[in-house]
């Protein structure tokens, strides 16, 4: 029987404040019991499904380069608003990975540091596509 993902797990310094960063990218809330200086904290999608963004506290700060990250893309608007949105909730550009014709994708961190790509919403990826003429 296949098994279903409840949970990305994220390991983090500070779990509340992470998941707020997180509810801000998805538009999700935090789990309604979470509070500040819980060990961990939860993004929950509203319609109850899952996965859910868990954020667990852990000791160590993050070393080295992700081995899982996520990839991200706007539900409305272009990935470039997206990008300039999520720099100014406190992200940082890591690598910028766009090219001239519009594709491509920008790798982004959170506030600890863990990255991220932001890629072309549904609207931007459909122009791509041959019109059948």
């Amino acid at each position: 029987m296949p098994a279903v993902i409840r949970h990305v797990t994220i390991d983090c310094r500070e779990p509340y404040a992470l998941a707020q960063f997180w509810s801000v990218v998805t538009g999700f809330p935090l789990d309604t019991e979470d509070e500040p200086g819980d060990d961990e904290c939860a993004v929950v999608p509203p319609d109850g499904g899952s996965p859910v963004l868990l954020f667990v506290q852990v000791p160590e700060a993050k070393a080295g380069k992700n081995r899982v990250h996520l990839d991200i893309a706007p539900r409305s608007g272009t990935r470039d608003e997206e990008v300039e949105r999520l720099l100014g909730a406190g992200a940082s550009l890591v690598d910028d990975r766009r090219k001239p014709d519009g594709k491509g994708w920008v790798v982004l961190a959170d506030p600890e540091g863990n990255e991220f790509c932001v890629e072309r919403g549904e609207a931007e990826r459909a122009n791509d596509k041959p019109s059948g003429t």
